[in-house]
């Protein structure tokens, strides 16, 4: 709601997102074939990206979200290297409605930590040898839907 210029009604506080740390919590690369897996084929290995999305309330106001990113890459069933980042990050939530927090934290959080994430991916794989590995942008609105019909059928099936 605003009042009309696009500022909130007088009286209601502006809804506040902020970013007060971010931080490798784990970072794990391994080659385990090398110096075999580096040598140059005209075969693409399959890679395979799992994405997922945690938060925790440590107080308040104060939410740590972690993405973790668990990658493998191979190529005729040897692994060429596989890879495991959980990224986190500390944000202060002040004034936001209670049936949006937890869309927020869970869509906009991880948004915000992706890209640095990416490139710390990105920078693990050419470190190891191979070329950069640059993560296609994540759909954090359609894994969030994922996960809560997912979490709603749970229930159902115990």
């Amino acid at each position: 709601m605003t009042n009309g210029n696009g500022s909130p009604p007088e009286g209601q506080a502006t809804p506040q997102l902020n970013v007060l740390a971010q931080y490798i919590k784990d970072l794990s690369f391994e080659n385990p074939n090398a110096p075999a897996s580096l040598t140059p084929t005209q075969q693409q290995p399959a890679i395979n990206i799992q994405i997922n999305v945690t938060a925790n309330n440590l107080a308040e106001h104060d939410y740590e979200v972690v993405l973790k990113i668990e990658g493998k890459a191979d190529q005729s069933g040897q692994v060429l290297f596989n890879f495991e980042l959980s990224y986190g990050g500390v944000f202060r939530v002040q004034n936001v409605p209670t049936e949006n927090l937890h869309p927020l934290v869970m869509i906009e959080c991880p948004r915000l930590l992706f890209p640095f994430a990416r490139e710390i991916v990105a920078k693990a794989v050419r470190d190891g040898g191979f070329p950069p590995l640059l993560l296609d942008p994540v759909d954090f609105v359609g894994l969030y839907r994922q996960n809560m019909a997912r979490m709603q059928q749970q229930p159902a099936t115990a």
